[in-house]
């Protein structure tokens, strides 16, 4: 089913996001602005789901180009295209593994919580509340793998280290090959770039998509759909900023706990 391909996917309106009126979530938008991630993670939002199924069915890659045939029209999709169509930097590091260690060294210290390095194979609850959610955008739009999102790997680590320590990545080779390996069989590769398909879809001459969807509106980053964010995790426990009220609060659970 289509849905699946963006089941845990992200979008970003970039304009509302910036208008929460919190600092540090809105340093974080900025700084995907900056990493010139805004033509990819906050492009129009609208999903063709049965070119999506057909796109996937028929895909694969051939002489580095991913291509398919979707209502019986082929489709070929090249990394210059691709890095096109969302305004994707094509200079810089291409391979996210390859991620300076002095880079990551210093990221761990700056999306902490508590000012100790994050340790890598721990959970993102030891990070800032706006570093969360970076994570989570790396993690369900650009990396798109299964597991545990609360998990921290070096794989997203990476992609988040990019963004806060203002790395220059090739952006457009980075995606590209994240779109190569979803139609590739054998790789751990999920599928998804949903939106950015469907995008690329519309663009193939003599191509009749069929009827279009809008994504759904709980799953793209505004304000709103934001302070919800910060709700739940504050009712979780799992993080209380260090500069709120709340943290006072502390020292009495933990004493009504000890009873």
């Amino acid at each position: 089913m289509a849905a699946s391909f963006y089941s845990n996917s992200i979008h970003v309106d970039f304009e509302s996001a910036l208008a929460i009126g919190e600092p540090g979530m809105e340093s974080m938008f900025q700084a995907l602005i900056a990493s010139d991630l805004q033509g990819f993670l906050g492009c129009p939002a609208v999903v063709y789901e049965e070119a999506l199924v057909e796109f996937f069915e028929n895909g694969t890659v051939r002489d580095g180009l991913v291509v398919s045939t979707v209502n019986g029209v082929a489709v070929e999709i090249s990394e210059k295209l691709f890095a096109e169509t969302f305004d994707l930097p094509i200079d810089g590091l291409a391979d996210i593994f390859e991620m300076p260690k002095d880079k990551i060294f210093d990221a761990r210290s700056i999306v902490s919580l508590t000012g100790e390095p994050v340790t890598l194979s721990g959970l993102k609850s030891q990070m800032k509340m706006h570093y969360r959610l970076l994570c989570d955008i790396m993690a369900k739009s650009i990396s798109v793998k299964a597991g545990s999102f609360n998990a921290i790997t070096v794989e997203k680590f990476s992609l988040l280290t990019a963004v806060v320590c203002d790395v220059k990545m090739n952006w457009g080779s980075v995606l590209f090959g994240i779109l190569k390996n979803m139609v590739s069989p054998g790789t751990k590769q999920d599928k998804g770039f949903a939106i950015q398909i469907s995008l690329l879809l519309e663009s193939v001459p003599n191509l009749v998509l069929g009827e279009s969807s809008e994504f759904p509106s709980s799953k793209i980053l505004t304000d709103k759909t934001i302070h919800r964010y910060i709700v739940v995790i504050d009712k979780s426990g799992a993080q209380e900023p260090a500069d709120a009220p709340k943290v006072k609060k502390a020292p009495k659970t933990k004493v009504a706990s000890k009873k």
